[in-house]
């Protein structure tokens, strides 16, 4: 599933090419009603965690979320003929983005917009989140923090690969329980920073001298130390950790 920061990019690069344009929006595969869209001005598009918002004029918001198989592909040339099963061609005169085989794409009235906003967690990447309140849903979560972070109502944004880097990072075993105040907001820290740098790179980034690397996601041995990585199945994803270097009490 696209995590965070992948949504974020998608949405930034949107932001740009096609807000204060008229678009041509259709709906080639048939599935979406683009019809109360097409012809009109885009006024805002925004990433909140996993999900992506769409604001045109004279029309309801539209929102998207891309699930396990969703995506994005931008055409430079906005003839190019789509793909087959693109759910919707939004299309300005430089350019045209198909969104392919997402979970959602559904027109949103703003009462449910507000419901969404309010059963969403803290968002590591907008610039309107509050630390203290993310680190007040972490410790409230009242489970293991390989668990709470996977937990869109808590922190929205976080994927397993993030989960298992970032904990790494931070020294925290994924199954570690009532962790203090200031081990959740050296987490909250650490995913500022490095879900920002995924975003730039459109790809998992956890360690910037070697973007290409991980410390122990789908790793069979922790690039650090060389121990033997722990997998176990938390919160219905396999958790990666190092015996090593993460610890079930923060240090």
């Amino acid at each position: 599933m696209p995590e965070g920061h992948l949504v974020h990019r998608y949405a930034d690069e949107q932001h740009e090419a096609l807000v204060g344009r008229v678009v041509r929006a259709t709906s080639p595969q048939g599935r979406f009603d683009a019809r109360p869209y097409d012809g009109r001005v885009v006024e805002g598009v925004e990433a909140l965690g996993k999900h992506l918002l769409y604001r045109v004029e004279d029309a309801p918001p539209i929102h998207v979320h891309l699930g396990m198989q969703g995506l994005f592909l931008r055409y430079d040339d906005p003839a190019a003929e789509p793909r087959r099963g693109t759910r919707l061609r939004l299309a300005t005169g430089e350019a045209a983005f198909d969104l392919i085989a997402p979970a959602r794409c559904e027109p949103m009235d703003e009462r449910a917009l507000a419901a969404l906003r309010a059963t969403t967690g803290p968002d590591p990447l907008r610039n309107d989140t509050d630390r203290a309140d993310a680190v007040r849903r972490l410790l409230a979560a009242r489970t293991a923090v390989g668990a709470a972070v996977l937990d869109q109502s808590v922190w929205s944004g976080v994927g397993n690969a993030w989960r298992a880097e970032l904990l790494f990072l931070t020294g925290l075993d994924p199954g570690a329980r009532d962790i203090e105040a200031e081990a959740a907001g050296r987490l909250w820290d650490a995913a500022v920073r490095y879900l920002a740098l995924g975003r730039d790179a459109g790809q998992v980034v956890s360690d910037p001298d070697a973007p290409d690397e991980r410390w122990v996601y789908k790793r069979a041995r922790c690039r650090r130390c060389a121990a033997v990585v722990r997998t176990w199945t938390l919160a219905s994803r396999t958790a990666y950790a190092c015996p090593a270097d993460q610890h079930l009490h923060a240090l």
